[in-house]
C-alpha cells in the first residue's frame, strides 16, 4: 500500500531538549493510524511537523508526495489541535459554513459534517456557550468540510462520553474506507485495537510502528497498554 506520509530520521530540538529523536516511518494511506503514547511523548510536536509548522533540526517529511507545509497541500490536509480552533462568537452552523466556504463547498456539506460529529441539535447555539468536548467536535467539524486527504487529529475524543467516542471511532473508519488517511494521537491506550496501525512514542523515540494484532503476537498478551509497557522495559534493559 502507498504511504501518505514518509518520515526520515526526523530530530526536534526545543531548546537543549530532544523532543524528538531520529524518528522514520510511512503512514499507509487510507487507513487509521493511532499514534500513541504518554503525555510528553512527543506526539504534538510530531503532528506539528506533518503539516509543516513545526521547526525541525534534521530529517525529512513528506507528504502526500510534498515536502510537509508545502502550499499545494493546504487544501490537501486537515489539522484539528488540542485547543479548538473555531470562533466562539459564531454558532456551530455558522462555523462550520465559514469554513466550508473557504474550501469551496456549500451549506448542504457543512450541515453534514455538523451532523457527523453529532452536534445536530447544538447547530444552533453559540460556540462559546458549549462545552470544551463540544467546541473540539465542533473544530472537527470544521476540518471535514474540506474533505482532505489526510487528517490529522489531536486527542480528538478527550472529554468525550463512551458512546460519542465509539460513534466518532466508527465515523473515522469510515472516512478511512473512503480513502481518506488519518493520524490520530491519545495517550488512552483502550484506543490503540480502534487503529489499522499504531505508532507508539516514549519520550521522543518510536517504540513500535506495527498493527495491533502484530504487537499483540510479539508481546505474548491481548492488553495493548500491557505491550506498551513490556516494551518501555526491553528498551530500558538495552539501554542498560
Amino acid at each position: 500500500m502507498d504511504a501518505a506520509v514518509v518520515v526520515t530520521d526526523l530530530v526536534v530540538d526545543r531548546g537543549p531538549r530532544r523532543v524528538l529523536d531520529r524518528l522514520s516511518f510511512a503512514v499507509p494511506a487510507g487507513q487509521v493510524t493511532g499514534l500513541l503514547g504518554p503525555s510528553g511523548s512527543g506526539k504534538t510536536t510530531l503532528m506539528r511537523a506533518l503539516v509543516g509548522v513545526q521547526k525541525v533540526r534534521s530529517g525529512e517529511v513528506t507528504v502526500l508526495g510534498a515536502p510537509a507545509g508545502s502550499a499545494a497541500l493546504r487544501s490537501r490536509v486537515g489539522y484539528v489541535t488540542q485547543a479548538p480552533s473555531v470562533y466562539a462568537d459564531l454558532t456551530v452552523r455558522e462555523n462550520a459554513r465559514y469554513f466550508a466556504s473557504l474550501y469551496g463547498a456549500g451549506a448542504a456539506a457543512a450541515d453534514r459534517a455538523v451532523a457527523d460529529v453529532g452536534l445536530a441539535d447544538a447547530a444552533g447555539q453559540l460556540v462559546g456557550d458549549l462545552s470544551g468536548g463540544q467546541r473540539g467536535r465542533v473544530s472537527l467539524a470544521c476540518a471535514l468540510v474540506g474533505r482532505p486527504d489526510l487528517l490529522v487529529l489531536d486527542e480528538p475524543t478527550v472529554g468525550l462520553d463512551p458512546v460519542l467516542r465509539v460513534e466518532l471511532w466508527e465515523h473515522f473508519h469510515g472516512l478511512a474506507s473512503a480513502g481518506t488517511t488519518l493520524l490520530v494521537s491519545s495517550h488512552v491506550m483502550d484506543e490503540a485495537g480502534r487503529c489499522d496501525r499504531l505508532l507508539l512514542l516514549r519520550d521522543g523515540e518510536l517504540l513500535a510502528d506495527s498493527t495491533p494484532a502484530e504487537l499483540r503476537r510479539e508481546a505474548g498478551t491481548d492488553d495493548l497498554e500491557e505491550c506498551f509497557l513490556r516494551l518501555v522495559r526491553a528498551r530500558e534493559e538495552v539501554a542498560a
